[in-house]
């Protein structure tokens, strides 16, 4: 197989390579969130993320929250960051974490215009504009794959995804990784059935423990609470695509993640520490999966898809992955890697992997995704209990 080549990239003063170039307005407190949209509306290159909720958060869901913000802010895919806020307290905390990871950013509060909205989104756009103006004069260069650091996520599988889509992504991610690549997999319900085979690929006794405990804990929540994951997961979309069972549709899952071994199980929106294959505790609902794997860091995510599945995530370029050749023909302007004309060849995998592989260095190098052009991405962070 031939070697993953070099791609282009905005190298960061931390080390870390991105492949897009945005200014992130983060707002981080609900009173900021229209302002912010607004800020975002007028200046040219950014990418806004939203955070609805945040006085009030205790336990796990203050320590996620806290994580994930840092981990949007520090994605490689942003050069700076505008951080909005009605809490100056806060803000100024997350300030000094985001900046210890060597990343740009400056404050703006509500405290600062009076608790003026209307000024506080003038004096924003003014801050905005001037970092887009300073980032438009970076310019790309030369990085190695191994900088790439890779998210999975499948959605609405069908037969295809199990046969096609997610061993064809396999096959790349191998590739990725034995070039000293990183790639991320999560949803963690769709482990049930097939975590036997997971933690087989366990580097540590510790690691295969967690890779079978996890999806145990989930399917005993659902069971407590009274919900049959059956019509649930899989999904009715699931069932009327052909797929019978949980593990059915875990055992296709699986195997998008490719065969190297699993060197970690990360906690949500946690930055790995090293290269390789990691799990990470997730939902397996897109929006907030797909937010967890930005927040830790990853420039793209490979969603495979079978039925069709329109959302992506704001911050990283999300390649859709198809092999059903009905979804195909009917959402052209959804898939950027067609696999349809393979599923009836001998020998797929290698054909499917190098489109996967060239599709993501064009990503990586500048290309636009379908999800980009239409605009359909967005950041969701996982709640997890009650707020005061």
């Amino acid at each position: 197989m031939t070697a993953l080549q070099d791609f282009d990239g905005y190298h960061r003063p931390n080390g870390l390579v991105g492949v897009r170039n945005h200014v992130l307005v983060l707002s981080v407190t609900g009173l900021t969130t229209a302002p912010a949209r607004q800020i975002g509306a007028a200046v040219q290159g950014c990418h806004v993320v939203t955070m609805p909720y945040s006085t009030g958060l205790i336990g796990q869901d203050r320590e996620v929250h806290y994580r994930a913000l840092v981990g949007l802010a520090c994605n490689p895919n942003n050069g700076a960051v505008l951080l909005i806020s009605d809490h100056k307290p806060k803000a100024e905390t997350l300030a000094q974490a985001i900046k210890a990871e060597g990343q740009t950013v400056q404050i703006l509060t509500l405290n600062e215009v009076e608790q003026d909205p209307v000024d506080l989104v003038a004096k924003g756009t003014r801050m905005a504009a001037q970092l887009a103006k300073d980032l438009s004069s970076q310019r790309r260069a030369p990085a190695p794959v191994s900088a790439l650091r890779v998210g999975l996520k499948c959605g609405r599988s069908d037969p295809s995804s199990g046969l096609i889509a997610n061993p064809s992504t396999g096959a790349f991610i191998d590739q990725l990784i034995a070039q000293g690549g990183t790639a991320i997999f999560g949803e963690v319900v769709e482990w049930i059935g097939a975590e036997h085979l997971l933690a087989a690929r366990a580097a540590s006794a510790e690691i295969a423990d967690r890779l079978v405990t996890l999806p145990a804990g989930r399917e005993a929540s659902a069971m407590a609470t009274g919900l049959n994951l059956m019509g649930s997961n899989p999904s009715p979309t699931n069932i009327a695509a052909g797929l019978s069972s949980i593990e059915e549709k875990s055992l296709g899952g699986i195997s998008k993640t490719g065969s190297t071994p699993i060197m970690g199980v990360l906690d949500y929106a946690e930055t790995p520490q090293g290269s390789g294959l990691f799990a990470m505790d997730t939902p397996n609902y897109a929006p907030e999966h797909l937010t967890a794997l930005a927040a830790a860091g990853c420039q793209i995510a490979l969603f495979t898809t079978g039925a069709g599945n329109s959302f992506v995530s704001g911050l990283m370029p999300t390649i859709k992955i198809c092999g059903n050749k009905v979804s195909c023909q009917r959402l052209f302007q959804q898939f950027d890697v067609r696999l349809d004309d393979l599923i009836e060849t001998a020998a797929p995998l290698p054909t499917g992997s190098r489109r996967i592989a060239e599709a993501t260095l064009d990503v990586a190098n500048g290309q636009m995704t379908w999800g980009e052009i239409l605009k359909q991405g967005d950041d969701v962070v996982s709640r997890f209990g009650a707020a005061l």
